[in-house]
């Protein structure tokens, strides 16, 4: 099943926030282009527009925009994205992803175009309340495991005090 990794960029304030997609709401995003709005619905955000401005795929390659198509080609760069030079006049050849979203793409990046009612940190922060945090039980699990070694250590040094 693919999964996303979309970062929403909203222009309002100029925060960033990360938001998981899987099912089929990240099987409606496959096949869109660099540059196309989506509704905010696919990333649960309710009201809001958002328009794809890049993203990268499983191994880091970056997604570029004057580049058709899903596939990874490489190209003889001399500036832009994914490319810097260090010169005047250098050029390199780099590896890029198409413009378009496939099953490869692990984030996908966008800004949001047309904002909601209800601002992004709410929509999010009721998603995250409803799913359970692998983190709050991991750390749930580790005070009991220190209490139970707590006890066995008192128990040694009284041992080696007796001795």
């Amino acid at each position: 099943m693919v999964e996303f990794k979309v970062v929403v960029n909203d222009t309002k304030n100029g925060k960033s926030h990360r938001v998981q997609v899987s099912g089929h709401h990240a099987n409606s995003l496959i096949g869109k282009k660099i540059g196309d709005e989506v509704d905010g619905i696919f990333i649960s955000l309710p009201g809001y527009k958002l328009q794809i401005t890049g993203g990268t795929d499983k191994d880091g390659f970056s997604m570029r925009a004057d580049l058709p198509g899903m596939g990874r080609r490489k190209l003889l760069l001399s500036e832009g994205k994914s490319f810097k030079a260090l010169e005047g006049g250098m050029r390199k050849k780099k590896s890029v992803r198409g413009n378009t979203v496939s099953q490869d793409i692990v984030q996908i990046n966008m800004k949001v175009t047309k904002h909601s009612s209800r601002p992004i940190e709410m929509l999010i922060e009721t998603k995250e309340k409803s799913e359970p945090d692998k983190k709050e039980e991991a750390k749930e699990e580790k005070p009991e495991e220190k209490s139970e070694e707590k006890p066995e250590e008192k128990q040694e040094d009284k041992k080696e005090e007796q001795e």
